[in-house]
């Protein structure tokens, strides 16, 4: 086990990237808002396998943040996250201030605009702006070869794959399965928000997910079906308020009416007073035709 080292400066962490690039090394990188669990563990794991050599950040973003969002109280646990890396052998935390990201006078930003609309795009606006913002900066100071995402976020992850495509980044990004609990809840940081109560109810939506991908390899074809079973289960929790339930096309995002190519059911549910997502392939087993 080792302690990765932490970097704080931009222009340090660009060089030891340039120094690496030198001597041949593969990077590869995973972001994150730290608070870390075994999701973003997952993530690492992936990169271990990838690269010879695996940067983590650990940055809470605020231009991801709306006004009324949980940016100050987000959770933050540097010591924690550098203990919890040493096991995978990570060599470098790149742990930059909001300051040095986004420094007095700056005023550039970087916007996918069509994935970017719709799901949660509708209901936090500007948060993919900001998503694509800092994540185009940590290529451009990590220089990453590959770039691992989860697929929790899973209009993050297609958002950037087309951001990354466009702007003709020399990055391979990888998508890695979601992470659940034992009991099916997917991991977030946010979960540790919720009462014990909450909890409870925060796994109707997983139970929602697999009951609707069960139904679909039973022969359901009707999105709308779906939809009303997926609520139907979740509705019946009190302290969760539904903000959306989709069908989507697996890859452009376009919402579907019919189970007849690769479907992602994605959704977004407030228990309580925490904001959770999750999405699963409705049909894994699509074969076309």
């Amino acid at each position: 086990m080792t302690n990765p080292r932490v970097i704080e400066s931009i222009s340090e962490m660009q060089e030891i990237s340039r120094f690496l690039k030198r001597e041949g090394k593969k990077i590869a990188f995973v972001p994150t808002m730290g608070y870390l669990h075994q999701g973003h563990l997952s993530l690492v794991e992936g990169a271990r396998q990838l690269g010879d050599v695996v940067v983590v950040s650990i940055f809470v973003n605020p231009t991801q943040f709306g006004p009324s969002e949980d940016f100050n109280r987000y959770p933050r646990d540097l010591e924690g996250d550098l203990k919890r890396l040493e096991p995978y052998r990570v060599e470098y935390v790149f742990y930059p201030s909001a300051s040095e990201m986004y420094p007095e006078g700056y005023q550039t930003y970087v916007e996918v605009e069509e994935l970017s609309k719709g799901l949660c795009g509708d209901f936090r606006p500007g948060h993919f702006r900001g998503v694509c913002t800092v994540v185009c900066k940590l290529f451009n100071i990590v220089q990453p070869d590959f770039a691992i995402f989860g697929e929790k976020d899973y209009q993050q992850l297609r958002v950037i794959e087309r951001m990354s495509r466009d702007l003709n980044f020399p990055i391979q990004i990888i998508g890695m399965p979601t992470v659940r609990e034992e009991d099916g809840l997917a991991m977030s940081s946010r979960n540790a928000y919720l009462s014990e109560g909450e909890r409870k109810q925060a796994l109707s939506l997983s139970q929602a997910l697999f009951t609707c991908q069960e139904l679909v390899r039973k022969g359901e074809k009707d999105s709308a079906v779906l939809k009303e079973k997926a609520q139907e289960i979740i509705s019946q929790n009190p302290d969760a308020r539904i903000e959306y339930i989709e069908v989507r096309d697996a890859y452009s995002l376009e919402p579907l009416e019919k189970i007849d190519r690769p479907a992602q059911m994605l959704l977004a549910v407030w228990v309580g007073n925490t904001r959770l997502i999750d999405n699963i392939r409705l049909n894994p087993d699509y074969q076309g035709g």
